[in-house]
């Protein structure tokens, strides 16, 4: 299924008590479920939330509106929301991304599988977190801590596999990053992470300012998917697509299964996994005109 496909992630965000209350008002009313469940979850009463909560379906139609100057994808013609409690509106130029989010809905079948809604995950991230100045804020610096320990500038010289591996994913990559961003980025051959220059660092930073709140979140979710920041910021840039950013991540993970081989439910889950989040990443930055 396509929901299946795209991936696992999921976000909740706690909120004040106080402001239950005012959310379960707005929308308990048209809800067919036990507010006491949510309640008692401690989350607001919204039907992402529910999902969350009773791990079951409990709606018949998925549909797409078109609201004002954007989509809402609908669960028997009410609105989704984001677990905030807030419409997940999506822009006209996102309606792919809108259409995909129903799909991942309409995919649901008796029990609700989290892995099979990465792109509403995503998108609510990006429309109702990263909207914040000071989530953002956190959410960057975040990031660009990532980056002070990148898992593609540590390069390993006593596994010839290995050191094949990251010639060929890596070097590449780090040498577009530094043309792409006028940056220097040094790399290490032990276990001590790299001192990286100031300068680059705010450089970095002054690009991430620059990313809308859809791009943000992409970058977010590749680049604690891969561990990287450089591939992250490679996928959000149309550098790397999907199939290579993976490929890029797990050059380490490569070189043990070329020696030891492959362990099932290990090795197989995480291949999956990583193309996933990868993949909803990379469809949440589809702009269509």
């Amino acid at each position: 299924m396509l929901a299946q496909k795209l991936g696992r992630y999921s976000c909740t965000k706690a909120y004040p008590s106080s402001q239950w209350k005012e959310l379960a008002l707005r929308t308990c009313g048209r809800a067919r479920w036990n507010s006491s469940v949510a309640a008692a979850e401690g989350l607001p009463q919204t039907d992402t939330n529910k999902a969350e909560v009773t791990l079951r379906r409990f709606w018949k139609d998925v549909g797409l509106d078109q609201r004002g100057e954007g989509y809402a994808v609908t669960l028997d013609k009410r609105a989704l929301k984001t677990p905030s409690g807030n419409t997940l509106l999506l822009p006209k130029s996102k309606r792919l991304v809108a259409s995909l989010i129903a799909a991942e809905w309409d995919h649901q079948e008796t029990l609700l599988k989290h892995h099979a809604l990465p792109l509403t995950s995503i998108a609510s991230r990006a429309t109702d977190t990263l909207t914040e100045t000071s989530a953002r804020q956190e959410v960057e610096q975040s990031l660009l801590k990532y980056f002070e320990t990148d898992t593609v500038c540590f390069f390993d010289e006593n596994s010839e596999r290995l050191a094949r591996l990251q010639k060929e994913r890596w070097v590449p990559l780090i040498d577009w990053a530094r043309k792409t961003f006028d940056v220097e980025i040094n790399v290490s051959n032990s276990v001590l992470s790299p001192s990286q220059p100031t300068a680059t660092k705010e450089k970095l930073f002054e690009a991430m300012e620059s990313l809308n709140s859809w791009e943000l979140a992409a970058l977010e979710r590749a680049t604690l998917a891969t561990k990287s920041f450089i591939i992250g910021m490679a996928v959000v840039k149309g550098h790397l697509n999907v199939e290579q950013a993976a490929l890029a991540a797990s050059a380490e993970v490569d070189s043990q299964i070329q020696v030891w081989g492959e362990v099932e439910d290990t090795h197989d889950v995480d291949y999956q996994d990583v193309r996933r989040q990868l993949g909803s990443a990379a469809l949440l930055l589809v702009n269509e005109v």
